[in-house]
């Protein structure tokens, strides 16, 4: 009798934006003749540009040719692509990477949620709350987190993020191993500075921990000080593992392209207290579990560090940011307390009056056709908060903007 993993059955209810999607085709089939916006699951709305266009027409072009056709490729990822990674997001900011430290994905929530199964089942883990529910219900999977009760895993630790504390984590109070942290953070688009982000390498190079960070959003950050990678603070490399995504960089949602960096110094240990090199098990899983990204794929991602590449891709994060810029605007002239949207193409915004997440969601979806996602979704330091995306078309954000004026007035 074939028997269920029963961390799976621990899981509570669908995962967050697929209630979300569930909850606004409902409203869409009772409310056929309205037209709703949605300012909530984080898909972007930009076509690709020019520059990634070519390229994918000349890689699919050479699939179609006997000489230049591509089967299996690399595991980590075709050398062209590796080499401007390092070329273009790092070198820059003064830092030093090789090759085999870099490994192509299909796009970084595979590798937030795969990652963790290089640890054993007893590492605490640790996540700033709120937080992207990818890291929590990988971990809950694997049977890291013990049992949901009262909005809460029993065996994680929370780290709040909230108004009080300038959603600024403090450092845990107990000993933790695995520390997971998103900066620009999903979904509050607040940011560390190098000082703050310094105090957790530090934390980690104390307690042997290690940081998990995901740096998705990186590319829009607008202030030259405020780190695009935890590589940019002495001794990361010796504690940290960084992700990076082309999905919100330049528009890859439908396209699957993304990378992890793991350095040759980041290791943990066995039980005998011998050091084994993440670098090499994070390679051997990818062997065994992993063919590669699509060379049509990497072709398009390698376009984007070219000189037009470049420049179309910040044009489409302009916009973005422009429509980000609106809203907040638009938000706090309403009376709303908003978060975020300077440095991320999110908004994190206080519902008025106590109001409850859902409470909140339902009553903008009723009462305006447009669609946010609960904050309460993203962990329990979420409730009272609703998150929207500038992701949007422009002409749809000043709408939505105006729809929003009418409906809280």
């Amino acid at each position: 009798m074939a028997k269920v993993n029963e961390q799976f059955l621990k899981l509570p209810g669908n995962y967050l934006f697929a209630e979300v999607a569930k909850q606004v085709v409902a409203f869409k089939a009772a409310h056929p003749q309205q037209r709703v916006i949605s300012l909530g699951i984080g898909d972007v709305t930009r076509p690709l540009c020019p520059a990634v266009i070519d390229a994918l027409h000349r890689a699919t072009d050479e699939m179609g040719q006997h000489e230049k056709f591509r089967g299996y490729g690399p595991e980590r990822g075709y050398s062209f692509l590796r080499e401007a990674i390092i070329a273009n997001d790092y070198v820059p900011r003064g830092i030093a990477l090789e090759a085999d430290e870099v490994f192509v994905n299909d796009g970084a929530k595979s590798d937030t949620g795969n990652f963790q199964e290089l640890f054993a089942r007893e590492n605490s883990v640790a996540v700033t709350d709120p937080v992207y529910p990818v890291y929590i219900d990988s971990n809950a999977m694997s049977g890291r987190t013990g049992v949901f009760a009262d909005g809460k895993w029993t065996e994680v630790t929370y780290l709040p993020c909230t108004m009080e504390n300038d959603f600024v984590p403090q450092l845990p109070t107990k000993k933790v191993d695995l520390i997971y942290l998103c900066y620009p953070n999903n979904p509050t688009g607040t940011v560390l500075s190098k000082r703050e982000l310094q105090r957790w390498v530090e934390y980690a190079q104390q307690h042997d921990a290690i940081i998990l960070y995901d740096a998705a959003y990186q590319a829009y950050i607008r202030n030259a000080e405020i780190p695009r990678s935890i590589y940019e603070i002495p001794g990361a490399k010796n504690v940290a593992v960084e992700f990076r995504s082309y999905s919100k960089t330049a528009g890859f949602t439908g396209v699957r392209c993304g990378y992890t960096i793991v350095p040759k110094e980041v290791s943990v240990v066995d039980r005998d207290g011998k050091r084994v090199s993440l670098n090499a098990l994070w390679d051997r899983r990818q062997c065994t579990k992993f063919n590669g990204t699509s060379y049509i794929s990497q072709c398009a991602a390698a376009a984007i560090y070219t000189e037009a590449g470049k420049k179309q891709v910040q044009e489409t994060i302009d916009y973005y940011m422009e429509n980000a810029t609106r809203m907040r605007q638009t938000l706090q002239t309403l009376g709303y307390t908003v978060f975020g949207g300077e440095h991320a193409p999110y908004l994190w915004v206080k519902t008025p009056d106590g109001i409850d997440s859902w409470t909140f969601f339902h009553r903008l979806l009723e009462g305006a056709a447009l669609v946010c996602t609960p904050g309460v979704g993203f962990g329990p330091s979420g409730e009272g908060y609703i998150r929207f995306t500038a992701f949007g078309d422009r002409e749809d954000c000043i709408e939505a903007m105006e729809r929003m004026t009418a409906w809280t007035k």
